[in-house]
């Protein structure tokens, strides 16, 4: 029972909007086609009910008293006066046919009451007449034909469709759907409004978590609309603040490391002078030189080159660019023709987290490919394979925790700071197997 439950819920909701627009209308539809539906019953089912019954008992009560006049006065004059003055005062065409029977009365009036359900003008004569009666609602289109039999022949009575219902019923329905469409008109312009302040308050949102700066945004829309895009705005200025905080106390303990270092250097060349030192000398040059290269990618990485702003950047010139520069160094390093593709990044940025993929892959392996390409119609991704020894699965994920990629002379951030610029721009990395052997970094960027 309750597996069908949630499969019913789950096929309500596939047929159920999914924007918030088209679920507030909807809110607000629903509830509205209720109380008109109820409004149209009740004022349908139960008054206009009534006053039909009421019009079919006039009419009723005027055939009565027509077919009374008749079976009192049999002189011919006396009852032409009387059908010619029913059409003047009651509005009923009337004609008497002398000697006329009905054919097969009880039968035919029968059927024509079931057709009616025995209620409305057929209710109304059975109650009135004690004469048999027919009814055609069939014989004209603006009339209902009443055919009363009676001693010496049949009256026939046409009585207008108009008395017996209530005209304002089509005023009635049209109110209830003009004043439904008005309303719903409204409410769908008020929810489109404050949905386009939802929407600019996404995107906003959006392009700063992709890197981009797209300023403080106007509150608009409803109170709590405005509070949330303020709150905003307001995150976004700490965030800011707390980044150039982070950078001008990076570059304050940079400056404060390498002043000792520094002072190092200068003291090991003045005990290079001493050939019994020269083995202790060149240790500690390395270590020192270690120590530099730590400090300035830790640093980097703090610093997450977030003082650049995103603009619009041919990828495929990034990618020769780092190709070249490795090519430099003298490491194999091949560029398959990328197309253009001019992506919003940090040029620099980016520069700097594909030269650390290349120089890892370099540092463990002789042949190194890059290749870019659209996945879709909103993301490229960019892969790196080499031909090294590889990284074991399990490993992968631990290699891009800091320092933990240090085991092949490295600082061990050179992952740890790619993905960060890459995360910074709303892309992935992941480490595969790669068709050349070794490892294969894939770099996914959105469009």
């Amino acid at each position: 029972m309750l597996r069908w439950l949630r499969h019913q819920n789950q096929a309500v909701k596939r047929f159920l909007p999914h924007s918030l627009l088209g679920r507030s209308l909807l809110i607000m539809l629903v509830p509205l086609i209720v109380v008109q539906a109820v409004a149209l019953q009740i004022y349908y089912g139960n008054h206009l009910d009534i006053v039909s019954r009421r019009f079919s008992a006039a009419i009723a009560g005027e055939i009565e008293i027509v077919a009374g006049a008749l079976q009192r006065h049999h002189d011919a004059a006396d009852r032409a006066w009387e059908l010619n003055n029913a059409w003047d005062a009651l509005e009923l065409s009337m004609t008497f046919t002398d000697g006329a029977v009905l054919p097969n009365t009880a039968e035919a009036g029968n059927r024509r009451l079931e057709l009616v359900q025995q209620g409305g003008l057929a209710a109304a004569l059975n109650e009135r007449l004690h004469e048999p009666h027919l009814i055609d609602w069939q014989a004209d289109p603006n009339a209902v034909l009443v055919r009363v039999q009676l001693a010496d022949g049949v009256l026939d009575v046409l009585a207008p469709r108009k008395r017996l219902y209530a005209g304002t019923i089509y005023l009635f329905v049209i109110w209830l759907v003009g004043s439904s469409l008005l309303l719903f008109g409204i409410a769908a312009l008020f929810m489109r409004n404050q949905v386009r302040a939802l929407r600019r308050l996404a995107a906003a949102a959006e392009a700063f978590g992709l890197g981009r700066d797209p300023g403080p945004i106007k509150p608009e829309g409803a109170a709590e609309i405005r509070q949330a895009a303020t709150a905003f705005n307001r995150m976004q200025e700490r965030i800011r603040r707390f980044l150039a905080q982070r950078t001008e106390m990076l570059a304050g303990v940079s400056h404060d490391l390498r002043t000792p270092l520094t002072r190092l250097r200068l003291a090991l060349a003045l005990l290079e002078s001493q050939p019994n030192l020269a083995s202790d000398v060149a240790d500690m040059e390395a270590d020192i030189g270690e120590m530099d290269r730590m400090i300035e990618g830790y640093i980097a990485f703090a610093r997450g080159e977030g003082t650049e702003q995103a603009r619009p950047t041919n990828l495929a010139a990034v990618l020769e660019d780092v190709a070249g520069n490795a090519r430099r160094t003298g490491s194999d390093v091949a560029l398959q023709p990328p197309q253009d593709l001019v992506l919003w990044l940090r040029p620099d940025a980016i520069r700097r987290a594909i030269t650390n993929l290349v120089d890892n892959a370099r540092r463990h392996a002789r042949h190194v490919t890059m290749l870019v390409r659209p996945t879709g119609p909103r993301a490229v991704e960019i892969l790196v394979d080499d031909d090294g020894p590889g990284i074991p699965h399990d490993l992968r994920e631990t290699m891009f925790r800091p320092f933990a990629s240090g085991a092949g002379g490295g600082t061990g951030l050179g992952l740890t700071i790619a993905r960060d610029i890459v995360r910074a721009h709303g892309g992935e990395i992941t480490l595969e197997d790669s068709p050349l052997g070794g490892l294969r970094a894939r770099v996914v960027l959105p469009v």
